[in-house]
């Protein structure tokens, strides 16, 4: 992840506990961009299974309470990385959610929707 790709930069070059560091911004420029990409992807990719928890955590539903799945289910659901949408809106509708798909240009503000259910 970025965070402990930072870490290694700063201790790689000599920075100990209690030093003043540098912002983020300024140690990114000096990484390889293709390693930055990387971390960032693998960032997204876990802060989906968070949302999902603390989603999941904020209208007080339990693993238990989760309709149509195991405790294992979710569990496992939670922690992965590569989520079936079908098994996404599943678990959503569950939780007495829908979901939206929006596509967008990278280089404008346009955006598409895909999908809402």
């Amino acid at each position: 992840m970025a965070i402990s790709i930072i870490v290694h930069i700063l201790q790689a070059d000599g920075v100990k506990d209690g030093e003043k560091t540098h912002p983020i911004s300024e140690l990114e420029v000096k990484m390889d961009q293709a390693i930055l990409e990387k971390s960032r992807k693998m960032t997204q990719e876990k802060s989906l299974n968070i949302r999902l928890t603390v989603l999941r955590e904020k209208y007080s539903i339990k693993k238990s309470g989760v309709a149509n799945f195991t405790q294992t289910a979710i569990s496992k659901l939670e922690d992965n990385k590569d989520i079936r949408i079908s098994t996404l809106i599943e678990y959503l509708d569950s939780l007495g959610m829908g979901l939206e798909i929006t596509a967008y240009h990278r280089n404008s503000n346009e955006r598409e929707l895909l999908l809402r259910i």
